[in-house]
């Protein structure tokens, strides 16, 4: 009699739609490859890109059923035999999952391409790795892949208390930059101030403009902007910018925004695109190195804003996307999935 092939439970899409289309059902265990480890996930995240696929605004990444999620932490439970950077009862974490035909994370197992995971430093908890999985990539990539930053330049980080603008300010002020950024309620400016930013500005402010002209112009103009928003105002960046700065975008796939071209093609300034997704499996493992380097130095933690059982993970999806297209402003910090 064949064998019954074991099961595990996972939270499922058979079609895109609002939150409440997950469901929690038992599905094959993932069986793992040669070059996989197959790794039992304690916590997991949920990005705004989750909530995209699930409700059919970006296209589902692979065939129904479908699992979601691109962030994990746990314990990896078996090694296929051409792998060489792990063994059984190593706690690692990664991101980059959920896309491209890749199974997802919101299930309590997964089988992952070594080359996808990396080792979770001993002092830092499966929560703290799974919240700054996403977010601490796209910031590295940013910052260092493609914004080139550099030691004693000045970087505004649009909105330093969300999930990537929080590790943008980290990250920054690790590296030795200045950090300008912007928050809203007194206690999320107090929060910026903490993680490292040197000056916050309140976006409410009726005289923003003259106060991050303010701003700019103490350090001569920022070396990078890095913008969270989804409607960015280049007409208040342009102007504040640097000789040769970078402006980073990351968000905004519907945006058109109004495009001084004058000063920004006379101060020989760079507009910069990216999508994490798009990064290689080497560029995204120097950016996690380069964290669990950082992490270790005491440079950096995730702010983490609610955490869900996998039983209310449609609970989850939609705080996520209350605060995304809604914002609501009710969650600050990264929403984690415990399995």
């Amino acid at each position: 009699m064949k064998a019954q092939a074991a099961l595990m439970k996972a939270a499922v899409i058979q079609q895109p739609g609002s939150p409440d289309v997950f469901q929690i059902s038992e599905v094959p265990s993932p069986s793992c490859g040669p070059t996989e480890v197959v790794v039992k996930i304690a916590v997991s995240a949920v990005n705004p890109i989750d909530t995209y696929f699930r409700s059919g605004a970006i296209e589902v990444p692979g065939p129904f059923p479908l699992i979601l999620g691109c962030d994990f932490a746990g314990t990896v439970e078996e090694v296929g035999p051409d792998v060489s950077k792990f063994q059984v009862g190593d706690r690692v974490w990664g991101s980059n999952q959920g896309l491209f035909g890749q199974p997802g994370t919101l299930a309590e197992k997964i089988a992952v391409d070594e080359k996808w995971a990396y080792h979770t430093p001993e002092n830092m908890s499966d929560q703290d790795a799974a919240a700054g999985a996403l977010t601490g990539i796209t910031a590295q990539l940013g910052l260092f892949l493609h914004g080139r930053l550099q030691s004693g330049e000045t970087v505004f980080v649009n909105g330093g208390t969300g999930g990537v603008g929080s590790m943008v300010v980290q990250f920054a002020k690790a590296a030795g930059a200045k950090v300008v950024t912007t928050a809203g309620a007194e206690e999320k400016q107090q929060l910026a101030r903490e993680l490292g930013a040197d000056d916050v500005l309140d976006y409410r402010s009726e005289n923003l403009e003259n106060e991050l002209r303010d701003a700019a112009a103490s350090s001569g103009g920022f070396d990078i902007w890095w913008e969270t928003q989804r409607e960015p105002n280049l007409p208040l960046a342009i102007p504040t910018m640097k000789k040769r700065g970078r402006i980073i975008l990351m968000a905004g796939r519907e945006a058109q925004p109004q495009f001084p071209l004058g000063p920004f093609y006379v101060n020989d300034l760079q507009m910069l695109g990216f999508a994490m997704f798009n990064a290689s499996a080497d560029e995204q493992r120097d950016c996690a190195e380069r964290m669990n380097s950082m992490w270790s130095a005491g440079k950096w933690k995730p702010v983490i804003g609610q955490t869900f059982s996998l039983d209310n993970v449609a609970s989850a999806h939609q705080l996520q996307e209350d605060n995304t297209l809604g914002k609501a402003h009710t969650v600050t910090g990264k929403i984690l999935v415990e399995i």
